[in-house]
């Protein structure tokens, strides 16, 4: 697998459409082209700023809000765009309207169903439910611009490692073709899943599981969603940035505390932030960074993305 990382991006991005100035970012900050009504993103940043559209309130003042409502409130907010962690109950057609009505990018798609509808599943029907969500997410992000999907294949107590890893590979190369035929890259999040590393192991523990994994795809089409805050209980980020070199696409951002054992929120607990931004600079990350931490109205969302602004340097 010798593609470099911005492989990843690149060849997702030939579909992708982005962000326009509104609210809260910068006149300048981005472009729309009037003839076509194509949104891109802010040029020059080194680092894309996202939240889960999850995080964004429903209701505002007591009036329940739509989905084009719901994106604006980020734009407002003054972030990049929004990864799109709802994906399950929305149709690939409202997700472009959205975008367009909105003018707020939605870079990647999850259905949550992950966890209940799994890869790894001893039951074939749940492992064809599963490969179909995915779909369904691939063609959700196709559809909004965006360039990739997150994923999270299973849980390791289904069986023995070998039998679901093997189970989690064969859903992922069924679903290669339709995300290289939509230019979406499938992205593996590490969680709490008990594969891929000892879960009731101390830390310093090694990435080395997750990259072997990514590896055995061969496949540009295939990567990491990096969530920074999951395994600072079990690894150095710097450590597993490095690990993880062009394979990490994209980023989940929140906080987590080894010594009260407890997510926090961004910048908060003890997550060596600095030793994160070393390691993208090793890897010369470029990309999208998502927060997934508590939401909530315009307020608390600018408060998020200037959280995630201090720990990146940006």
């Amino acid at each position: 697998m010798k593609q470099s990382r911005r492989h990843f991006l690149t060849t997702g991005a030939g579909a992708a459409v982005a962000i326009p100035s509104i609210g809260g970012l910068a006149q300048d900050s981005s472009e729309v082209d009037k003839a076509s009504s194509i949104i891109r993103p802010p040029l020059g940043k080194p680092i894309l700023l996202s939240c889960k559209l999850g995080m964004i309130t429903k209701e505002d003042q007591g009036k329940k809000l739509n989905l084009t409502e719901r994106l604006s409130m980020a734009g407002e907010a003054g972030f990049d765009g929004v990864d799109f962690d709802q994906a399950a109950g929305y149709t690939p057609t409202q997700a472009r309207q959205a975008v367009k009505e909105s003018g707020v990018f939605v870079h990647n798609a999850i259905n949550h169903a992950h966890w209940s509808q799994r890869l790894t599943s001893a039951k074939e029907s749940e492992r064809k439910q599963s490969i179909s969500n995915i779909e369904h997410c691939i063609r959700v992000s196709h559809a909004a611009g965006g360039n990739g999907v997150l994923i999270v294949i299973g849980r390791g107590d289904d069986g023995p490692a070998e039998v679901i890893e093997e189970r989690a590979r064969q859903g992922i190369k069924h679903l290669i073709p339709l995300a290289a035929s939509l230019g979406q890259p499938i992205l593996i999040e590490n969680v709490w899943n008990k594969m891929f590393y000892e879960h009731d192991a101390p830390p310093e523990q090694s990435a080395d599981g997750f990259v072997r994994f990514v590896d055995s795809f061969n496949s540009p089409w295939v990567g990491m969603y990096y969530d920074i805050g999951n395994h600072w209980k079990y690894g150095q980020p710097k450590e597993w940035i490095q690990s993880f070199g062009y394979r990490c696409v994209k980023l989940d951002v929140k906080g987590f505390s080894r010594a009260q054992n407890k997510f926090t929120d961004i910048g908060e607990g003890d997550l060596p932030w600095n030793e994160v931004r070393e390691g993208l600079s090793d890897i010369n990350f470029t990309g999208w960074a998502t927060a997934e931490v508590g939401g909530g109205g315009v307020d608390r969302l600018r408060l998020v993305r200037k959280q995630m602004q201090r720990v990146f340097g940006l």
